[in-house]
């Protein structure tokens, strides 16, 4: 008997898994095969994470620091992003935040 492995795409079409997400206001990324857009944000992250730090490091501990502090104290706290409106990731966390409450 083989044990049927069940995909991403699987999983997140599932009724009940959509209906989860759907109660906590969640709409899933499910694009087709070959929609580049899906990934925009991802992959906008990654080239900027390339141009701004490099991809090569002596060791995978110095990579796991850098990209640590990299991402933690700089990109998420600092850096302005053009798809949260030229806003730091962290200072739109707060005003949605604050907007909830």
């Amino acid at each position: 008997m083989r044990r049927r492995l069940i995909t991403t795409w699987a999983l997140n079409a599932s009724a009940d898994y959509q209906a989860r997400l759907a109660a906590r206001g969640i709409s899933c990324s499910m694009s087709r095969r070959g929609n580049c857009h899906d990934n925009a944000v991802a992959e906008s992250f990654f080239s900027t994470v390339k141009s701004e730090l490099g991809d090569q490091f002596a060791s995978n501990g110095d990579a796991t620091m850098e990209l640590f502090d990299y991402i933690e104290v700089f990109y998420n706290q600092r850096r302005r992003h053009s798809t949260l409106g030229q806003i730091s990731p962290a200072a739109f966390e707060r005003r949605a935040m604050a907007q909830a409450a």
